[in-house]
């Protein structure tokens, strides 16, 4: 097989792996939480007191809610938008043939198709951790995806040196 034919599906191996694991681990934990706690009808659940909470928010847009509508028509948009997103994440991803690039490109990838999941299932993204410190209550919950989605982008950020070749990547 010729090796850069056998270099990309390394490549592709890599990132579908890690994007899944994400994936697997966002949806496992708000299958978790969302159903078997059922935070979806108690709505809060105080696991470290003045510090960590589990509040159930039903985002229907994006980041800290903005777009939202219930309209079926900017779910379709919203899903449409990231899902084209990741695609382009993922073709430029392949040819960077960085270990880190591929583990930076897999949690948005992963993070991005779990929210798309969601929105797919409930019409809206699961949001459930909630962070409050010194008194100050935080209004705005998040998930495992975005997680995944903030820590891969800022490690595309961050680590620009991560798009040279390595060489011993796929030897």
């Amino acid at each position: 097989m010729n090796p850069q034919i056998k270099s990309n599906w390394y490549s592709v191996f890599l990132i579908l792996s890690y994007s899944l694991i994400i994936l697997l681990l966002d949806q496992v934990s708000k299958i978790y939480v969302v159903h078997i706690l059922d935070l979806s009808n108690k709505l809060s659940i105080v696991a470290i007191p003045g510090f960590f909470n589990l509040k159930m928010a039903w985002n229907e847009g994006i980041n800290f809610g903005l777009f939202a509508s219930g309209s079926y028509s900017i779910r379709i948009i919203l899903i449409s938008i990231s899902s084209i997103i990741c695609l382009v994440l993922f073709l430029w991803s392949i040819k960077q043939k960085s270990h880190r690039v591929y583990l930076f490109a897999a949690a948005i990838i992963g993070g991005a198709f779990g929210n798309v999941l969601d929105r797919i299932v409930y019409g809206a993204v699961a949001d459930f951790l909630n962070f409050t410190c010194c008194g100050i209550q935080n209004p705005y919950s998040f998930n495992v995806a975005d997680i995944a989605i903030f820590l891969g982008a800022a490690g595309l950020i961050l680590y620009p040196n991560s798009f040279k070749d390595e060489k011993d990547l796929h030897s």
